[in-house]
């Protein structure tokens, strides 16, 4: 029997890195004698992740162009060149059946790198909106997953495949999680629990607003799970309450979703695909500060069949407790947004992202 070998590159985000993951560990499943090796870029936070999940990684010296005329942006062409030459170097030598790409700079170099030596590569695209490296690297790829329909406007139509995005096995069957999801946070089961997402590195716009509205908000029998991220955990640490909990970071997120009745998250790829398949209710306020915007993009996917709310980060000082306090009243309009959310869940999307890889081999 043939040992297959597979590269996956993917970073700068956990948006990006944990759908590499997942792929690679459906692939692991299929094909358990596999060899798998993971290219990022140096110091970025794929260079921790990836060796947490088990898999050997290399990183390349690349990073984006920034918005502004920096150092950095002068120093991208020779970052580039030198990436482009390092994974030559690293396909030579590892000899793949298949690379895979899901996002961020360094599978750029990468995919860029295979497609030249005539190995298939695969592209996963998370967002509603494809970011610069995949529109380019799509044009040599064999096949595009993507999440989102009408995406032909920037991909060959013949080369998508509608997958949705890979998502944690372990949120499929929450609900039976709950008790002890509550216990585990030291939650009180008879009340409402509200759960704020900000992302990994977390939001401070979020994290502001939270803030500001927290009486207001424990005022109406709502108890809270607020996720403020690393960066801010030691400015409002200081909220922990009887009726508050404040983390930076989540490591059971089966158990955050399980505990939840309502939820505001920012609207990265992998929070609204997880969020699909949870299935509670949701007000978006998303990221103005992504490249191209795509997080409005993505949330606005959802609020188009009445899936979820939308507030922008200009919005929220003159419509959230109004939008809040309306949807925590209204329990038809929660299982509306519920129900809705539902039907846009892809619960098979690593199996079919896999099952194309298949086919190339």
């Amino acid at each position: 029997m043939t040992k297959y070998k597979f590269i996956l590159s993917g970073g700068g985000t956990g948006g990006h890195i944990y759908p590499a993951i997942a792929i690679a560990n459906e692939l692991k499943l299929q094909f358990p004698d596999a060899e798998f090796l993971f290219v990022g870029a140096k110091d970025k936070m794929e260079m921790q992740k990836v060796p947490q999940a088990g898999y050997e990684i290399k990183g390349l010296w690349i990073a984006g162009l920034q918005r502004k005329l920096t150092l950095q942006n002068m120093m991208f062409p020779l970052k580039l060149a030198t990436s482009l030459l390092e994974s030559r170097r690293i396909i030579k030598q590892f000899k793949p059946n298949v690379v895979i790409g899901t996002g961020g700079f360094a599978s750029g170099p990468l995919l860029q790198a295979a497609g030249s030596a005539g190995i298939p590569t695969v592209v996963q695209e998370q967002n509603s909106f494809p970011g610069i490296t995949n529109k380019l690297l799509s044009k040599k790829a064999n096949a595009i997953c993507v999440a989102y329909e009408n995406l032909e406007r920037f991909f060959p139509k013949e080369k998508i495949v509608l997958t949705g995005n890979p998502v944690r096995q372990d949120l499929i069957d929450i609900d039976s999680k709950r008790e002890e999801a509550i216990a585990f946070y030291g939650l009180d089961p008879n009340k409402k629990t509200l759960l704020v997402l900000g992302g990994s590195l977390g939001a401070r716009r979020v994290n502001q607003l939270i803030e500001k509205e927290l009486q207001n908000i424990l005022s109406q029998d709502v108890q809270i799970i607020w996720q403020c991220g690393k960066l801010y955990f030691e400015d409002y640490k200081k909220h922990n309450q009887q009726n508050v909990r404040v983390v930076d970071f989540i490591e059971r997120m089966d158990f955050v979703y399980a505990a939840a009745d309502v939820i505001i998250s920012r609207a990265g790829a992998s929070s609204v695909s997880e969020l699909c398949i949870v299935g509670k209710p949701v007000i978006f306020i998303p990221s103005p500060n992504v490249a191209e915007d795509h997080q409005t993009k993505n949330a606005q996917a959802i609020v188009d069949v009445k899936g979820a709310i939308l507030l922008k980060e200009s919005e929220l000082e003159s419509q959230f407790s109004i939008v809040f306090e309306a949807m925590l009243k209204d329990h038809g309009k929660q299982k509306q947004l519920s129900d809705n959310i539902k039907k846009l869940a892809k619960p098979n999307a690593t199996k079919d992202i896999v099952n194309q890889i298949i086919k190339l081999l």
